[in-house]
C-alpha cells in the first residue's frame, strides 16, 4: 500500500471513531443520573425497551440518531431529539420503533422531535411497515409551542398520519409506558391497539394541575388516567400490564399473529460479499477533496462478488450507471465519477461534474429501471452541472432537467448515500433529501450546501465588503483576511454531515462499512410497498 492510501486510511478512522464517540454519547440520552431516575420507577429507558421488543441477533437501523445534535444548547440540548427511532424485526417481521426517551426532558417534544417522529412516520407509509410507539412524553416543550404546534408539519400531523396509515391498512400498536398527555395522547389511542403500564402509565388532555387551574376539580394523576382508570371506566385503553417487561411481551404476542404482507416482488438471490476488501474503501477514498478517485474501485467494494454491469460505459463518463446486487437484493446505481475523463471527441471533462452526456445517459438509465422494476441507489459525490459558454450553448440546462424529471417521477424506490461532495443542483440531480429518497444516509466526509466552502466564502466576503464599502466604512487587506476567516470557519461547520444530520436532511452519519446494511434493509422494508403508480415522466425535455 503506497503512502497516499496509508494516510487517507488513517484520516477516515478517526472520523470513524469521531462518528461513534458522537453515538456513544446519544445513547446516553439524558445522562446516567436520568437513567438511574428512570430505574428506580421501575421503568426500562427506551433503547433497553426497544432492545427488550427487538428479536434478539436481529439488524436494527436507526434513523435520526444525531437529530438535533448542538441544538436547544440554551435549554440543555436535547440528545437525539429526545425520541429513539429506527427499522427492526419483532417477532420475525420487519416495522419501525418510535420511542419517547423519558431521560430527555421528560421525553418533551421540542420542534426536532416532531420531525423526527413524522421522519419515523413517512418511513412507515412509504413502506408499508407496521409502527409500535413506546409512548413516555410529558407533551410539548412550551417554551418553543410556536416552532412545534400550528404548522402543516408540526405536532398535529403525526395524528392525521395516525388515520391516513390506520386507512392504508398499517398496523399500529401503541405501549403507554410513561406519561402521555394532551394532545399527545391521542397518538396511542389512534393506534389500533393501545397497551398501558401499571401505576407509572398514565394518559390524559389534562394533568391534575391543569384540571384544578381550569375547573377547580382536585384529583390525582392516577385516578384521572391511570391505567386501571382507563381499562376498567373509560375504556380508553385496551389492556394493562404489571411492568414494562410484560407489556412490549404482549406486544411481541400481537406481531406474532399478524397475517402475511403483500410484496413488490424485487429481485433477490443468496448474498454473496465483494471480491474486493471492503475495508480497502478506507484508503481508496480521498480525504482531500482535490483528489481525483475511480468510482469504480468503490462501487465495486459495496456490491455482492465485486460485480458491476456497467450502462454505456463509454458514453457521459463524469456518472457512472449500471446494475449490480447488495446482499442478494437487485439494484440499480447512479454514482459521480470523480476522476477526470477523456470523451471520444478529446475533450477533458472533469470528476464529479455533470455535463449533458452524462446527465443524458442517466435519465435514460432511470428509465430503464423503473421499466424493469430495480431500485435505484445514487452515490453522491458531485460538484453540480457543468457552467460557461460551451455548456449552455450545449443544452445543460435542458438535459439537467431531464435528468431530474426522470428521478423525480420514478416510481421504484429510491436510496441515496452521500460520500462526499453534495453542492448545489447536483444534490438535487442526485436525488437529495427533497427528492423522497425511502432512506438517506452520509459519511463521516460528507459535505452538502449550494458550493463548496472556498467558492461561497469568497463570494460572501465580495458581499460582506462592498456592504461595508457602501456603509462609508475603509476595509484594509488585513480585515479582508479576517473577514474571510471568520466567514470560512461558519461555512465549513454548516457543511459538516453532522450539520445536515442534526436537522434531518440526512437520516444519519453511517462508518462506510454499514453502507451494504441500510440499503439491503431499505429495499428489503420497500418489497412490502407494492409499486401501484405507472411510471410517467411527463412532458421530456427533449
Amino acid at each position: 500500500m503506497d503512502i497516499e492510501f496509508n494516510r487517507n486510511e488513517d484520516l477516515l478512522k478517526q472520523m470513524v471513531d469521531e462518528l461513534n464517540h458522537k453515538l456513544e454519547k446519544v445513547q446516553k440520552g439524558g445522562g446516567e443520573k436520568r437513567i438511574a431516575r428512570e430505574h428506580e420507577k421501575g421503568k426500562l429507558t427506551a433503547r433497553e425497551r426497544i432492545d427488550y421488543l427487538l428479536d434478539k441477533g436481529s439488524r436494527f437501523l436507526e434513523i435520526g440518531a444525531l437529530a438535533a445534535d448542538g441544538m436547544y444548547e440554551e435549554e440543555g440540548g436535547c440528545p437525539s431529539a429526545g425520541v429513539v427511532t429506527g427499522i427492526g424485526y419483532v417477532q420475525g417481521r420487519m416495522c419501525v420503533v418510535v420511542a419517547n426517551d423519558a431521560t430527555v426532558k421528560a421525553g418533551a417534544w421540542f420542534p426536532m422531535t416532531a420531525k423526527k417522529n413524522l421522519r419515523a412516520q413517512e418511513v412507515a407509509m412509504d413502506n408499508h411497515l407496521p409502527i409500535i410507539y413506546l409512548v413516555d412524553s410529558a407533551g410539548v416543550f412550551l417554551p418553543k409551542q410556536d416552532e412545534i404546534f400550528p404548522d402543516k408539519e408540526h405536532f398535529g400531523r403525526q395524528f392525521r398520519n395516525n388515520a391516513k396509515m390506520s386507512a392504508m391498512g398499517i398496523v399500529q400498536v401503541a405501549a403507554i409506558m410513561g406519561s402521555c398527555v394532551a394532545g399527545g395522547a391521542y397518538l396511542p389511542i389512534m393506534s389500533d391497539e393501545a397497551l398501558i403500564v401499571e401505576q407509572t402509565g398514565s394518559i390524559f388532555l389534562a394533568g391534575s394541575y391543569l384540571v384544578k387551574a381550569a375547573i377547580g376539580e382536585e384529583v390525582d394523576n392516577e385516578t384521572l388516567g391511570g391505567a386501571s382508570t382507563h381499562c376498567e371506566i373509560s375504556g380508553v385503553t385496551d389492556n394493562k400490564f404489571e411492568s414494562d417487561g410484560a407489556c412490549l411481551d404482549a406486544v411481541k404476542k400481537i406481531f406474532d399473529s399478524l397475517g402475511e404482507q403483500e410484496k413488490a416482488g424485487f429481485s433477490r438471490k443468496k448474498t454473496v460479499l465483494p471480491q474486493k476488501d471492503e475495508k480497502e474503501i478506507f484508503g481508496l477514498f480521498p480525504i482531500d477533496r482535490g483528489k481525483p478517485y475511480d468510482m469504480r474501485e468503490i462501487i465495486q467494494r459495496l456490491v455482492d462478488g465485486s460485480a458491476f454491469n456497467e450502462y454505456k460505459s463509454d458514453y457521459g463518463k463524469t456518472l457512472l450507471c449500471g446494475t449490480a446486487r447488495i446482499e442478494g437484493w437487485s439494484v440499480g446505481i447512479v454514482a459521480n465519477q470523480r476522476k477526470m475523463v477523456k470523451t471520444k471527441k478529446g475533450e477533458m471533462q472533469m470528476g464529479g461534474v455533470i455535463y449533458s452526456d452524462s446527465a443524458d445517459k442517466a435519465a435514460r438509465f432511470i428509465m430503464n429501471c423503473n421499466q424493469r422494476k430495480i431500485p435505484l441507489l445514487f452515490l453522491q459525490d458531485v460538484s453540480g452541472f457543468m457552467v460557461g459558454k460551451r455548456a449552455e450553448h450545449g443544452g445543460i440546462i435542458k438535459d439537467g432537467a431531464k435528468m431530474v424529471n426522470a428521478m423525480a417521477n420514478s416510481v421504484v424506490p429510491k436510496f441515496t448515500i452521500i460520500i462526499g461532495n453534495s453542492y448545489g443542483a447536483g444534490n438535487y440531480a442526485m436525488c437529495g433529501k427533497a427528492y423522497d429518497p425511502r432512506l438517506i444516509f452520509s459519511w463521516p466526509t460528507a459535505q452538502m450546501a449550494v458550493m463548496s466552502g472556498s467558492s461561497a466564502a469568497k463570494t460572501l466576503l465580495q458581499i460582506k465588503v462592498a456592504s461595508l464599502k457602501k456603509a462609508g466604512k475603509e476595509i484594509t487587506p488585513e480585515d479582508e483576511e479576517k473577514l474571510l476567516k471568520e466567514i470560512t470557519e461558519k461555512y465549513e461547520e454548516e457543511l459538516s454531515p453532522y450539520h445536515a444530520a442534526s436537522r434531518l436532511w440526512v437520516d444519519g452519519v453511517i462508518d462506510p462499512l454499514e453502507t451494504r446494511k441500510i440499503i439491503s434493509m431499505g429495499i428489503e422494508a420497500a418489497n412490502f410497498a407494492p409499486i401501484k403508480e405507472r411510471f410517467n415522466v411527463g412532458v421530456i425535455q427533449t
